[in-house]
């Protein structure tokens, strides 16, 4: 733990300097930036990446718009390693849930990476609540949690539900639903939300969980239907459908954020000019408007901020994951 309580301290430090000016040989502005995320295109990590990733151009920190590599595989981790591997100038950062630095280390005996020391918090970027949706399999009368857990103990065979990745957030949720219910639900890990949700709307998934603004165009082209959020309160861009709390499941509370990442060892007065542009970008009408399209909105704050929410995360879900029980392969 000690280790980790020095991490936050470092990262403040460094922010610190950062906004003193210091390392100023590397406060030049970059020709180019690329983000790397571990989701395929079209998802919530994907729209964060691309909509802030625009903004950066013309800023102190890159003088062009940033370009998006989508790295999938290995639940997200190519996607960190190639990050962690890369040259510590701030031209290359990763955009990742923090359920890859606060969940993975305790369901990975042997994870490729320390998210404490191998990387560098830049600036959290969105924040949203995951969903539960069922789709044509599911009797159109299931409308509540409740409703589909009757029928997932009447159906057995099709009692399953999709998450982005073995390991995420979205996992956990529907890990822990079935183990509060004592419903046996079945796990189908997906590469990511969109695969997931083409066969909860094909009918050959029962349901999904993941990030709820995934689900909006086809929850409203009834193609599928949202039956629960995750949020404190209940979403903004599906004021109807109440929570899992409301609906007797106080553990199911969970928010997650999207962040920023560089390799560690980035300079800080990088890290500094990077976390300064993106809080610019989220103050855009149009990065606003577009991560609500997605169901999230935006965070920002400092490098400092992330870290200890990192670390805030970290610590929450340790005994979630000993009480689920569940252990990842390499």
């Amino acid at each position: 733990m000690s280790t980790r309580r020095h991490f936050i301290q470092a990262t403040a430090a460094t922010t610190l300097l950062g906004s003193l000016g210091l390392q100023s040989a590397h406060s030049q502005n970059l020709e180019q930036v690329k983000i790397v995320n571990g989701c395929p295109a079209g998802g919530s990590a994907d729209v964060t990446s691309r909509r802030i990733g625009e903004k950066l151009g013309g800023s102190a920190y890159t003088k062009n718009a940033a370009v998006v590599e989508n790295k999938t595989g290995a639940a997200g981790r190519i996607a960190v390693e190639t990050v962690k591997n890369a040259a510590p100038d701030g031209a290359t950062l990763l955009l990742t849930p923090y359920s890859m630095m606060s969940i993975y280390p305790h369901i990975y005996k042997q994870l490729s990476y320390d998210p404490f020391k191998d990387l560098t918090p830049v600036c959290m970027a969105s924040l949203l609540t995951h969903g539960l949706a069922v789709g044509p399999m599911v009797p159109a009368s299931v409308k509540t949690v409740k409703d589909y857990l009757a029928w997932a103990k009447a159906n057995p065979k099709d009692a399953n539900y999709g998450s982005p990745a073995a390991g995420s957030t979205p996992h956990f949720l529907g890990a822990l639903l079935g183990l509060e219910s004592g419903v046996d639900l079945k796990h189908v890990p997906y590469r990511g939300s969109i695969p997931g949700i083409t066969d909860v709307i094909g009918g050959q998934l029962a349901s999904m969980v993941t990030p709820h603004g995934d689900f909006l165009p086809n929850h409203r082209a009834g193609k599928l239907r949202i039956i629960a959020t995750s949020g404190k309160t209940r979403s903004p861009f599906v004021p109807e459908v109440p929570t899992f709390a409301e609906q007797g499941f106080s553990d199911l509370v969970v928010e997650e954020w999207f962040g920023f990442y560089a390799p560690a060892k980035t300079p800080a007065a990088v890290v500094a000019s990077a976390n300064t542009a993106i809080n610019a970008a989220l103050k855009e009408k149009t990065v606003i408007d577009s991560l609500a399209l997605s169901g999230m909105v935006p965070m920002g704050g400092s490098a400092d901020d992330m870290a200890k929410s990192m670390q805030h995360y970290f610590e929450f879900w340790g005994p979630i994951v000993k009480k689920i029980g569940f252990t990842a392969e390499s």
